[in-house]
C-alpha cells in the first residue's frame, strides 16, 4: 500500500480553554484517500511550563476527515496564551506561554485497525457505567417526540403521515458506532416520578406526538445498547436502540451493538405481569430511543404541550465531556 505524504505548514490558533483550531497543508494526491485525522497531542519534555490544569485532560484525538481548517472542541484546558509547536514548521503565537505542544499527526486510509468506532468490547465497558448509576425503574406507558408543527405537517402531507428515519447526528462519544451510520426516528420515554407522566417541557418543540408502548416494543422487538455520555453537565443519557427482529436496523446493530434482554437489564424492559405488557424505565438517565422503522402517526396522538421548550437542554449534535469520570472509557488508542 502507498504511503500518504507528511503533513507540513501546521498552524495551530484561536485556542480557548475547551477548543482550538488547526490546519495543515499535504500534497493534493493525498486528499481523496485521507479518511480519518489521528491526532495525539503531548507536552514537550523538558520543560518546566505549568503542568496540565487538569490530570485527565484529553490528549488523543480520532476524526473523520472534514475541509481544513477543523476546529477541535472539548475539555482540552489549554491556556488562550499557550505557545504551541509541531514536529513540523509551525507558526506560534502568545507571550508568556503556560505549555509547549508537540502535535502528531496519523493518517488511516480506511484500515480496520484504525477505525474509529467502538468495537462491542468497548460498549460493553461503557455499558457496565451507565449501569452503575441507572437507578430504580420507572413504570411508563407511552414513547413521545417532540418536534415542530411544521414537521408533524409536512410527515403528513408529504410522507404518508409516516415519520421517516434519518441519520443519526454525531451528538454522543465520538466512537458510537451508530454516529452517521444508523437511520432512525428518536423517542424519549422519561417520566416525572411524582406524576408518572412525560414532562411537559422539551429542548425540541412545542408538539408532541405520543404512542402506547407496545407499538414499538415487544417481544418481536431487540433492544441494543448505543451509547452513555454527558454534556458538561450533572445529566447523564443513554442511547439505546429498538430494531424490529430481522430489520434493516436489526441488521446493523447485531454486529456493532450489545444486545439487551427486554425483559431485564438496567435501562429499558419490557415484561409480561398478569397476562398484560408492562415498561419500565431508569430514573436517573435521560433515555435516548432510536427506533429504527417508520412511525405511522396514525398509531398515536398528536398535541400541543403546556409548558416550555428548554433549548440549552437539546443533545442535537451534542458534544460529550471527554474529562468527566462517570461515562468515559479508556479503548486504549
Amino acid at each position: 500500500m502507498e504511503l500518504l505524504s507528511t503533513p507540513h505548514s501546521i498552524e495551530i490558533n484561536n485556542i480557548t480553554c475547551d477548543s482550538f483550531r488547526i490546519s495543515w497543508a499535504m500534497e493534493n494526491s493525498d486528499l481523496e484517500r485521507v479518511t480519518h485525522y489521528f491526532i495525539d497531542l503531548n507536552k514537550k519534555e523538558n520543560k518546566n511550563s505549568n503542568k496540565f490544569k487538569h490530570r485527565d485532560v484529553p490528549t488523543k484525538l480520532v476524526a473523520k476527515a472534514v475541509p481544513l481548517p477543523m476546529t477541535v472542541r472539548g475539555h482540552w484546558f489549554l491556556s488562550p496564551r499557550t505557545e504551541c509547536e509541531a514536529s513540523w514548521p509551525v507558526s506560534t503565537s502568545a507571550q508568556d506561554a503556560v505549555a509547549v505542544w508537540y502535535l502528531l499527526l496519523l493518517w488511516s486510509t480506511g484500515i480496520d485497525w484504525h477505525s474509529p468506532h467502538y468495537a462491542k468490547e468497548h460498549l460493553a465497558q461503557l455499558q457496565e457505567k451507565a449501569e452503575q448509576i441507572a437507578g430504580r425503574m420507572l413504570r411508563f406507558s407511552v414513547f413521545y417526540r417532540n418536534h415542530h408543527k411544521e414537521y408533524f405537517q409536512h410527515a403528513r402531507t408529504h410522507c404518508g403521515n409516516m415519520l421517516q428515519p434519518y441519520l443519526k447526528d454525531n451528538s454522543g462519544s465520538h466512537g458510537s458506532p451508530t454516529s452517521g451510520m444508523l437511520h432512525g426516528v428518536f423517542f424519549s420515554c422519561n417520566t416525572e416520578f411524582n406524576t408518572g407522566q412525560p414532562p411537559q417541557d422539551s429542548p425540541y418543540g412545542r408538539w408532541r406526538f405520543q404512542i402506547p408502548a407496545q407499538r414499538l416494543f415487544n417481544p418481536s422487538t431487540n433492544l441494543y445498547f448505543a451509547d452513555f455520555y454527558c454534556m458538561y453537565t450533572a445529566y447523564h443519557y443513554a442511547i439505546l436502540v429498538l430494531a424490529p427482529k430481522g430489520s434493516l436496523g436489526d441488521r446493523f446493530c447485531r454486529d456493532r451493538l450489545p444486545l439487551l434482554d427486554i425483559a431485564c437489564n438496567k435501562f429499558l424492559t419490557c415484561s409480561v405481569e398478569d397476562g398484560e405488557l408492562v415498561f419500565r424505565h431508569a430514573q436517573d438517565l435521560i433515555l435516548e430511543i432510536i427506533y429504527t422503522e417508520p412511525v405511522d402517526l396514525s398509531l398515536g396522538t398528536l398535541g400541543e404541550i403546556s409548558g416550555h421548550q428548554l433549548m440549552s437542554l437539546s443533545t442535537a449534535d451534542a458534544k460529550k465531556d471527554p474529562s468527566c469520570k462517570t461515562c468515559n472509557i479508556s479503548v486504549g488508542r
